[in-house]
């Protein structure tokens, strides 16, 4: 069996503070799961209708249990993009987002994309990559 490899690329060291890389490799890998962007949907299919901090949170949790779900860890994430109807309401936040990605030692690359609207009343989607 061989072991995963990553590697992460970083030219420079602002992206430190941001908590990203600029791009990840990785080798020997034996699973990838493309996660489909999680929101602050309940289990019962209903949108959150809360503030952007709530929504976060339970958009971290809902991505958390499709890769546990899945049989991954979140520390094989390599890709994470977020899309926000404002990146000015998410900011202050961005620590709880932060705070996950160093709980779990998780490195990834990441695109920030702030979008006209999602669905219903959401305010904030996470799409990972995830590899074994």
């Amino acid at each position: 069996m061989t072991t995963l490899e990553k590697r992460t690329v970083n030219p420079w060291k602002w992206q430190e503070e941001r908590s990203y890389s600029q791009a990840v490799e990785v080798k020997n890998v034996s699973g990838t799961l493309y996660c489909s962007g999680q929101a602050a949907i309940d289990q019962d299919g209903t949108s959150s209708d809360k503030d952007m901090k709530s929504q976060l949170e339970q958009a971290i949790a809902n991505l958390e249990e499709v890769i546990r779900t899945a049989d991954y860890e979140c520390k094989g994430i390599v890709r994470l993009n977020i899309y926000t109807t404002s990146t000015k309401e998410l900011w202050p936040h961005f620590p709880i987002l932060q705070e996950w990605i160093a709980k779990h030692n998780i490195e990834q690359a990441v695109t920030m994309l702030e979008v006209t609207g999602l669905f219903e009343t959401l305010k904030v989607e996470l799409e990972a990559t995830v590899v074994k």
